[in-house]
């Protein structure tokens, strides 16, 4: 019991061959990082512009975009200056920091997703109803369950983290994540082990509810082919986005709750970033591509901008 302890910082995992590679990782990852930053802030910019996109469907996408800005901004900053000075060290508080940033970032893109989804079954199944049900103030209450919901949940879960004596301080991860912390404690978890049962029990119900609502859409298409034009335009990039989160987060999840040291290395480092990376560079390209209406409006301003230019 002497070597039980709280740390003031934590080893993270470093990357692989990272002392032959940091400056490529480096490289590579300052490039996506920018990609997503310029791709995203785009589509806001078009979005929160044109006057013609400010309906529920476009608001929500907006709102992806900025969740998926606020995920990067946990992730980046950080790895990108542990490659640079080749240190994988975290201060606790950081750890903290960075855990809620990721998870309630994770919370907020289903969350999205799920808002989107329901949108989109209001639209399709009842275009009649739409402009009362989807009307300004329930829209903004959506937004604000998106956002409240996963801070508060967060919350919770690293305060009862940070309650933990730990007797370990190395994280098996590029990022500090909340069951990682939960981990390294030498003492009873019971109660952040039920939490977390909670927490994943609420939002697999949330994942359902999206796939129901899809599920519905698909049956009521089958009638009109209109209906199926606007299901294919506006709803596979939707169903793109959640499949792709929900594989890497529940690949990430059982890496982290039953993986072993049988895992190889490069199957580990793949699950530590799929979640984080991908869906903020992949979801402004669906969308960007898929949407017509977005895809004409950002097609319209860059020939705006170049035609400034070479004025």
């Amino acid at each position: 019991m002497d070597n039980m302890t709280n740390f003031e910082t934590y080893t993270l995992m470093e990357p692989l061959n990272a002392k032959s590679y940091r400056y490529i990782y480096f490289m590579c990852f300052f490039f996506l990082y920018t990609l997503i930053l310029f791709v995203n802030s785009w589509l806001i910019v078009v979005i929160v512009i044109e006057r013609p996109l400010h309906e529920p469907m476009y608001i929500f996408l907006c709102n992806l975009c900025v969740n998926d800005i606020y995920g990067s901004l946990g992730f980046y900053p950080k790895f990108l200056h542990d490659l640079i000075l080749n240190s994988y060290v975290i201060p606790s508080y950081m750890c903290a920091i960075q855990a809620f940033i990721v998870y309630s970032y994770l919370m907020c893109e289903f969350s999205t997703l799920a808002v989107m989804a329901y949108d989109r079954h209001v639209a399709i199944c009842l275009p009649l109803d739409y402009h009362t049900k989807m009307n300004r103030f329930s829209c903004s209450i959506l937004l604000v369950l998106c956002w409240i919901i996963p801070f508060l949940s967060m919350f919770i879960a690293v305060f009862l983290s940070n309650r933990l004596v730990l007797c370990k301080n190395h994280i098996d991860k590029l990022y500090c994540d909340n069951w990682s912390i939960v981990k390294l404690s030498c003492g009873s978890s019971v109660i952040n082990n039920i939490y977390g049962f909670i927490f994943i029990s609420l939002y697999s119900v949330l994942v359902i509810v999206i796939i129901v609502s899809y599920l519905k859409l698909i049956i009521a298409c089958k009638a009109s082919l209109e209906c199926r034009r606007k299901f294919l335009q506006t709803c596979v990039p939707h169903v793109i986005s959640l499949i792709n989160l929900s594989v890497a987060t529940l690949f990430d999840n059982f890496s982290n709750r039953f993986g072993s040291d049988d895992v190889p290395a490069n199957l580990r480092f793949f699950l530590a970033l799929a979640m984080i990376v991908v869906p903020p560079i992949l979801n402004p390209v669906i969308y960007g591509l898929k949407l017509t209406e977005v895809r004409k409006r950002i097609l319209k301003k860059c020939m705006n901008v170049i035609k400034n230019e070479q004025a």
